[in-house]
């Protein structure tokens, strides 16, 4: 147990507003989002300061105290939840949401970890330019969990992982020491890029306090559709033919199966199937473009036409208002809570490169079939840059807890599946407590090592996260 004297030096580092200690107030840090895991800590601590980060790090790395920082708690892996014996600190940086400066000229943002990203998304559009980063959980995650887990989301296909959006970084290091690399350069060859380090590390390595961001340009000409395709094969080849007709302007290609608009119709008020016929598969297409282009919905619909006199596609709806996009983007943002809402759900997220996927969902769904005869496959996600989250819910006439008892020997069939065609079984959630035994499974046991040795280098007592990626 953590001595009362540590406690209250904890407590004059951040001041009263700073800290939080009382059982409820902990409550809702000690257990992830999707309530896999339950720890427990002494204090919840909330600086506001780079300064306070630093003192408190520092306290921490002399006491041998582990440190899990915290965001908003959206993550999928438990990599923000404390163990359940009460011996680690739990450090948010929710006061620190400043934006510190924003170049509209040099298209860039520094902001703090504790921003919310719909806050980070609204400062950019203030000075009429986009920060790309889009997430069903945008309303609540931080920036500093956006980076520290590379987030991904709908727009990759376009703008690329949080990695990508990133020109330099503020970190505090284990022992408390502070890594100013916030430069705000498009090109810095000045040795090694530390700021990488960071990014993805799930707070392992240290705590980033702000990061200097790319901004772009606002897409003020909007094309919002919704295409129902034969299957995912047709698909792929539909994307083929838009990126190279639009010149790479899509921002968003999401693969939706049938069963994915059957749950969200089912259990999410206010949405309806934009056809009058079922298809067994359809996929959200949406391209963005300047002022200039003026000729992008006709484009759209020309390509469209083609594409289904190709049997690309069947047939296409597009979004003629703002209401109605927001329509056609809840049947795709909701299906994780309508899945929640219809039972137990055996989840992955996982990566392959795009012309593979077709086939890996049919070998998938077969594998999982073989293992559990009454699950529903729900397989939907990111076409567009290979992230497929495969998941499979329970059927109706069995108990959860009998299909729960699969979920070991389908996470072994389908990720098995996914290392012999060569891809990932993380591809945006990251490894938080949930995949560490998957980690050492399935990546290059050189690259295991190596990280084993950054993380002893940089945090000797391990103190950051403990217990989380490795």
């Amino acid at each position: 147990m953590l001595s009362a004297a540590f406690l209250d030096h904890l407590r004059s580092i951040v001041g009263p507003q700073g800290y939080l200690d009382r059982p409820d107030d902990v409550a809702p840090y000690v257990v992830d989002h999707r309530k896999l895991y339950h720890g427990a800590t002494p204090m919840v601590l909330r600086p506001d300061s780079t300064a306070q980060v630093s003192a408190i790090l520092r306290a921490c790395h002399e006491a041998r105290v582990g440190v899990v920082p915290v965001g908003g708690n959206t993550g999928y892996c438990g990599g923000a939840t404390p163990s359940a014996d009460g011996s680690q600190i739990v450090l948010s940086l929710a006061r620190m949401r400043r934006v510190r400066a924003v170049d509209p000229h040099n298209y860039t943002m520094i902001a703090e970890a504790g921003c919310v990203l719909a806050d980070v998304q609204a400062a950019a559009a203030a000075v009429d330019r986009l920060f790309p980063l889009s997430l069903g959980s945008e309303g609540s995650c931080q920036l500093g969990g956006n980076l520290s887990t590379n987030a991904g989301g709908t727009a990759v296909l376009r703008y690329g992982m949080m990695r990508d959006l990133v020109l330099g970084l503020e970190v505090v290091l284990p022992d408390g020491r502070v890594l100013d690399a916030l430069k705000s350069l498009r090109k810095d060859n000045t040795g090694y890029d530390l700021r990488d380090l960071f990014i993805g590390a799930e707070g392992t390595l240290g705590v980033i306090t702000a990061a200097a961001i790319k901004l772009f340009s606002r897409p003020v000409n909007i094309v919002t559709a919704f295409v129902a395709v034969p299957d995912p094969q047709a698909a792929v080849a539909l994307l083929s033919r838009l990126r190279s007709s639009t010149g790479d302007l899509i921002s968003t290609f999401e693969l939706v199966p049938r069963i994915g608009i059957d749950l969200v119709t089912q259990h999410i008020p206010q949405t309806s199937d934009p056809f009058d016929e079922r298809y067994d598969w359809y996929v959200l297409v949406e391209v963005g473009a300047g002022k200039h282009v003026t000729s992008l919905r006709d484009a759209m619909e020309n390509e469209l036409a083609s594409a289904i006199e190709a049997s690309e596609a069947i047939n296409a709806v597009f979004a003629e208002s703002e209401a109605q996009r927001e329509a056609l983007w809840r049947l795709r943002e909701t299906i994780p809570e309508a899945q929640r809402l219809d039972g137990a759900s055996i989840k992955h997220d996982i990566s392959i490169t795009t012309t593979k996927l077709p086939r890996f969902i049919v070998e998938g769904s077969a594998a999982i079939l073989e293992i559990a005869p009454r699950g529903r496959i729900v397989a939907y996600g990111h076409l567009g840059d290979g992230n497929l989250h495969f998941n499979v819910n329970q059927s109706h006439d069995q108990p959860a807890d009998e299909f729960l008892a699969l979920a070991p020997r389908i996470h072994r069939a389908v990720h098995d599946l996914v290392a012999r065609y060569s891809g990932s079984f993380s591809a945006e959630h990251g490894i938080g407590q949930l995949k560490r035994d998957e980690l050492v499974r399935y990546k290059d046991p050189v690259a295991v090592e190596l990280m084993r040795s950054i993380k002893r280098t940089l945090d000797p007592h391990g103190i950051m996260n403990p217990g989380k990626v490795l």
